[in-house]
């Protein structure tokens, strides 16, 4: 599988934010960037670390989640990501992302792309652009939200972090995923 490592920065995108479900709202978890460039690549994006955006991201997760069924399970690949300094949102995102695919058993490589194409070739699906937060929920391309048990409310929140389904469904959670699968 190629990701994406030469693109230039997208602001208001989702490189730098997510969404979890707290006890009274849907909250986003941002990543403090320096100001960024269309035309900078994403792997030159620094993170600026002269506030505590780890300790208020881990802090928000543990309130969110703690009580939920698999958090002590899986919290410890998590913990760690926020008790370090990262130079790079690029780096972050890789070990996130390299967590994330671990924990639900996605057994194929990454690879990352050497240069950037605007347009690629003839018959690779670019989907660089697709999801991205101003498009509305409704957009779905890649994955239609299956409903599961959320740790608050009564009512099924879509487009959360995959933070919030391993949290809520543990082992289950790539069955909820494949489910989903747009075809």
């Amino acid at each position: 599988m190629q990701l994406e490592a030469q693109e230039h920065y997208q602001k208001q995108s989702y490189r730098n934010r997510c969404y979890v479900l707290t006890a009274n709202k849907v909250d986003v978890l941002t990543v403090p960037v320096f100001q960024g460039t269309h035309h900078q690549p994403v792997r030159d994006l620094r993170v600026v670390n002269d506030q505590p955006w780890q300790l208020t991201h881990w802090r928000c997760l543990q309130a969110a989640y703690g009580k939920a069924p698999f958090f002590e399970y899986y919290a410890p690949y998590f913990e760690p990501v926020y008790q370090k300094k990262w130079t790079f949102l690029f780096d972050l995102n890789y070990e996130l992302l390299t967590i994330c695919l671990k924990l639900i058993r996605f057994k194929r490589s990454l690879n990352l792309t050497e240069w950037y194409d605007k347009t690629p070739p003839i018959g690779l699906f670019d989907g660089r652009s697709i999801v991205n937060p101003r498009n509305g929920p409704e957009t779905y391309v890649f994955h239609q939200p299956v409903v599961y048990q959320q740790n608050f409310g009564q009512e099924f929140v879509p487009n959360l972090s995959i933070i919030d389904l391993l949290f809520c469904q543990g082992p289950a959670a790539p069955d909820v995923l494949l489910a989903g699968l747009q075809e």
